[in-house]
């Protein structure tokens, strides 16, 4: 059984950056790909990126493509989504998620309760 908690979330200014945190505990498969996903209110839960937990292969979605970067430290065991440039349509709920899933939220086995990020213009 795998948990997660994210935390880092909070009240930003347009522009501004954040750093997200994913704790990961329990037995987790060297196969686990690490995703972070997003819902804002009244909208589908959305893929944000995604990397494998040996630190390997990473995908993103299109709009936070270089401004957003997800890492794990597996000394730590945290996956970490660094955000920069923050827009207003960043808006959202975060949830971190593990399994063997790629872009599709309903892949993932495990997910966390969700920490919210909130973008001023």
């Amino acid at each position: 059984q795998v948990q997660l908690g994210e935390s880092g979330g909070g009240l930003v200014q347009a522009g501004g950056s954040l750093r997200l945190s994913c704790a990961v505990s329990g037995h987790t498969s060297k196969a686990y790909v690490m995703g972070w996903f997003r819902q804002a209110p009244g909208k589908e839960r959305e893929f944000v990126a995604t990397i494998e937990w040996s630190g390997g292969t990473r995908d993103y979605e299109d709009t936070v493509k270089c401004r957003f970067t997800i890492s794990t430290d597996s000394a730590q065991n945290v996956v970490y989504l660094q955000m920069k440039s923050l827009k207003p349509e960043d808006t959202a709920t975060y949830f971190c998620a593990a399994g063997t899933g790629s872009r599709k939220w309903y892949e993932y086995s495990y997910w966390g309760l969700g920490t919210d990020v909130t973008v001023s213009s």
